[in-house]
């Protein structure tokens, strides 16, 4: 059986962090990255092709239509994306006997509540992009037993565009952010979530399913940029808002703090403080300033 992974979506964030997380693991000869131009996942024919050429044993979907706001606007785009890309995929792992892991988001749930999130809890998204995630989750099961589905949030790291960068980059032109105090929820290295990827697949993991996964700890938006800008050594005064006081087209989940237990009961790993994967990536960032 060939061992080949192919990652849809290779050029996006989560897509460089596994590139990086693989060339520290020796797995980089393993991995066929496909950036959107190389293989689209609304593509079947370019899909076929790729699956035919590589025989893949896991298939990795980093591939998504992730423009939150935009979604409320181009909801069939993003669930053609969302919904449609991830089906294609689910077919034809289950064709070709690959694996696979797919990511999703805690947009799924409406975020009412104020207790961690289980997998079984109902899924009632708000927002477009949330309905377009969870569609995407339900058609994989449809097609394959074979499969992970991680659901994270708040995704963070040194390549493209994210929060921490935005901040660091506000933070040096500005002396005063306001930022929004009154979403709790947990920001997620993902570093940390490349390395849970690939850890499934180095370790040949067949506790197949449904998973929650960020880094631990809970926080606020709010809280995590005092937190950037004090590792950074920056000045720059935070002062908290309402979710009210900055108005987007989308409805985010006011709580939305994932449980993690059957993650670390299934898969056998260990989760990192958010605060300790922060530092992480600041110091990476760092280096390459």
């Amino acid at each position: 059986m060939s061992s080949s992974i192919l990652v849809f979506g290779a050029s996006g964030q989560l897509g460089q962090c596994l590139a990086q997380v693989a060339a520290e693991r020796n797995m980089t000869d393993r991995l066929v990255m496909l950036a959107e131009e190389q293989a689209n996942i609304l593509n079947p024919d370019g899909l076929r092709a790729a699956f035919e050429q590589h025989q893949p044993q896991y298939c990795i979907n980093c591939a998504a239509y992730t423009a939150v706001d935009k979604a409320e606007d181009e909801l069939e785009l993003a669930r053609r994306v969302n919904r449609d890309g991830v089906e294609n995929l689910a077919r034809l792992c289950a064709e070709f006997g690959a694996t696979l892991l797919h990511v999703s988001t805690d947009f799924v749930f409406a975020g009412s509540g104020n207790q961690p999130l289980l997998e079984t809890d109902e899924a009632a998204p708000i927002s477009a992009y949330g309905l377009t995630k969870l569609e995407g989750e339900q058609v994989i099961p449809a097609h394959t037993d074979k499969y992970f589905i991680l659901r994270t949030s708040w995704l963070y790291s040194e390549f493209a565009g994210n929060f921490v960068k935005t901040m660091l980059r506000f933070g040096r032109e500005r002396d005063e952010m306001r930022v929004i105090w009154d979403q709790t929820g947990t920001p997620t290295y993902a570093i940390d979530l490349a390395t849970v990827l690939l850890h499934l697949i180095e370790t040949n993991n067949a506790n197949y399913g449904l998973y929650h996964y960020s880094n631990e700890g809970v926080t606020s938006w709010y809280d995590f940029a005092v937190a950037i800008f004090e590792l950074a050594g920056l000045p720059t005064r935070v002062v908290p808002i309402r979710t009210a006081e900055y108005p987007t087209k989308a409805t985010r989940p006011p709580y939305s703090v994932l449980d993690k237990s059957k993650a670390k009961s299934q898969l056998g790993i260990s989760i990192p403080h958010w605060r300790v994967s922060l530092q992480a990536c600041m110091r990476r960032l760092n280096q390459e300033a």
